[in-house]
Formats: structure tokens, C-alpha cells, sequence
């Protein structure tokens, strides 16, 4: 569902139900298996709403991920908002992920953030392949670069 438009980008939204740093961490937390809470990402990545075919292209790519990853950007008012998609479900859910911690956020908030202690918290470093690694902290860096 969309609710408050920003921009020119009608799929972009400022109260998307993102969960908060904090509130991930909880969630996270409940999961003793990290089979558990894999399956808790790719739901996340399910929830998650695809970008219009307008948006799947070249200029929005991702690089450094095994898999498409597409992120669009936009500031209103100081904040960045930003919105994700990808062809791989437990992709899609770290874009969840990060779209939560970094949604609405001011460009000094962005550069603030210790996205390597959330990834510890969240028990991704030691879970994650390499691979899967990269692809996240290639999301984090193109999410940075708009934060200039």
C-alpha cells in the first residue's frame, strides 16, 4: 500500500511500515536458529514491493551484488528516502533491512550510522556468505553515495 508519495517517484514512500534499527534487533533476537531467521529475511523480502519495470534498469542497478539489485533514491526536505527491489528473495529482505535503518534519514543521520555493529547484532556477519556479504555492503555504499 502506498501512502504519502514523495517526489516524482509515486512508489516512494515516507511512512512505509519499515522496522526501526532497534525493532529489528528485537526481531531478530527471538530467533534462536539462524535457519529461523533466514526464512525471517526471505519473508521480508516477500513484503517488500517491487519497483515498477521503469525503474529495473541500468541506471538504478546495484553493483557489486551476485544477484539484480535496483535502488532508486529521493530527498524531500533533508531526508533520503529510498526504495529497493531484487530477483532474489533473501536479497530483497537485506534491502528491507537497510531501507528500515535507513528510510527518512538525514544525510549527517546516514553517515552516522554503524551499519558493521546493526550486521553484528543482527547475526548477519557470521551467517552470510561472502558473496552475500558484498552485495550488502554494496547496497550501504550506494546508499552513502546519496547521502553527500
Amino acid at each position: 500500500m502506498l501512502l504519502n508519495p514523495v517526489g516524482n517517484h509515486p512508489f516512494l514512500v515516507m511512512d512505509i511500515p519499515f522496522m526501526t534499527e532497534q525493532e529489528l534487533i528485537e526481531n531478530f533476537s527471538l530467533f534462536d536458529q539462524w535457519e529461523d531467521r533466514y526464512r525471517y529475511i526471505i519473508d521480508l523480502g516477500k513484503k517488500l514491493p517491487s519497483l515498477p519495470q521503469e525503474f529495473r534498469t541500468y541506471a538504478y542497478k546495484v553493483q557489486g551484488c551476485m544477484s539484480q539489485v535496483w535502488l532508486v533514491h529521493e530527498e524531500q526536505d533533508g531526508k533520503h528516502y529510498f526504495q529497493a527491489d531484487s530477483d532474489a528473495f533473501i536479497v530483497k529482505g537485506l534491502a528491507s533491512i537497510l531501507l528500515g535503518i535507513y528510510n527518512g534519514k538525514t544525510s549527517c543521520e546516514i553517515h552516522n550510522i554503524d551499519i558493521e555493529s546493526i550486521f553484528e547484532k543482527l547475526g548477519l556477519s557470521e551467517h552470510l556468505s561472502p558473496t552475500r556479504r558484498n552485495g550488502f555492503f554494496a547496497m550501504v555504499k550506494k546508499i552513502q553515495s546519496f547521502a553527500y
